[in-house]
């Protein structure tokens, strides 16, 4: 993960979790001459795209303010569907890590 990546990500993980969201990975790519700045997150019952438009709606005005990002950019705020990787620890850990206790009697 990037430095502004990082910084973003930190920046609007409350936000996203006041709306009821998950906050899944936030990546900032150039793709040609375009800049893209991409926001997945996650619920348990699933993402529509009202939710995404609400998360866009909150975030926007954050991101703006701190002006991370110097270029010229496009938000993308979507579900993590088709993407769900480990790519980040805390996330396998969240989801799947069970402590386990034995005793030997």
């Amino acid at each position: 993960m990037t430095n502004i990546e990082t910084k973003i990500e930190n920046l609007i993980v409350q936000p996203i979790e006041k709306l009821g969201y998950e906050l899944y990975d936030v990546e900032y790519v150039k793709e040609g001459k375009d800049y893209f700045l991409r926001v997945y997150i996650d619920s348990k019952k699933g993402i529509s795209l009202d939710d995404c438009e609400k998360v866009n709606n909150e975030i926007t005005d954050l991101l703006d303010e701190k002006d991370y990002i110097k270029e010229q950019y496009f938000l993308e705020v979507s579900s993590t569907r088709g993407r769900k990787s480990f790519k980040k620890e805390y996330t396998f850990r969240k989801k799947y890590w069970r402590r386990s206790t034995n005793k030997i009697i």
